[in-house]
């Protein structure tokens, strides 16, 4: 059996020992999942990068899914993203890992089910359909239409993105422009019902009101 292959540390690695402190206690990627799950949300659109998510201990899908990549990346996973995109509704962004060869994902959301997926998933469109059924808005539409390639932060470490809140918003704009692939087919959006009531309320427990998608 040839040796796990680990992605390469960023080449600058400066976390002050208070949040190593923090880090190393997210040993496994379920844990760093507990750690986004316990930051509060983030309503207003102003990402943060990983190190003012330790200090804030605040996160929103997109500035939670980078602390996630950074965090993954010191456990030896390759810091990935991906985006799942949706209508009349917010796009939510994925830090994808791999286990066993399979996929799995640490995400922060404002709704429950669109947070931790267990590494089963043969492939990037079985993880992305795992989150169809919990993908709704505040009026039980159904949204989630497709979902993107990987986008590997490694390759973009010299915009600092783990220590620096500076080009965060570069970043979004790359993943947004990465080519997405549908998960339905026209005949299925027509055919889409809407979410009931109990599961809505489900869905939304612990919401915050101020980060529900407006329109």
């Amino acid at each position: 059996m040839s040796p796990r292959k680990t992605a390469p540390r960023p080449p600058a690695d400066r976390w002050t020992r208070a949040e190593l402190a923090v880090l190393r206690r997210l040993a496994t990627p379920s844990r760093v999942q507990d750690f986004v799950d316990g930051l509060a949300y983030r309503a207003e659109d102003d990402p943060g990068c990983p190190r003012r998510v330790i200090e804030e201990r605040r996160a929103n899908c997109y500035d939670g899914a980078i602390f996630a990549a950074a965090a993954l990346r010191r456990l030896g996973h390759p810091p990935l993203l991906v985006d799942l995109w949706a209508v009349r509704d917010d796009d939510h962004v994925l830090a994808v890992f791999r286990a066993r060869g399979r996929w799995g994902a640490v995400a922060k959301s404002n709704f429950a089910g669109l947070r931790w997926r267990e590494p089963v998933y043969r492939t990037l469109r079985e993880l992305a359909m795992s989150y169809f059924e919990d993908y709704f808005n505040a009026d039980g539409e159904r949204t989630l239409r497709a979902f993107s390639r990987p986008l590997s932060l490694a390759r973009h470490d010299r915009l600092n993105w783990t220590f620096e809140d500076t080009h965060l918003q570069a970043l979004s704009d790359r993943l947004d422009a990465l080519p997405h692939q549908a998960l339905l087919t026209p005949a299925m959006v027509r055919a889409l019902t809407r979410v009931d009531r109990r599961s809505m309320q489900a869905g939304m427990t612990g919401t915050d009101p101020a980060g529900v998608y407006a329109g």
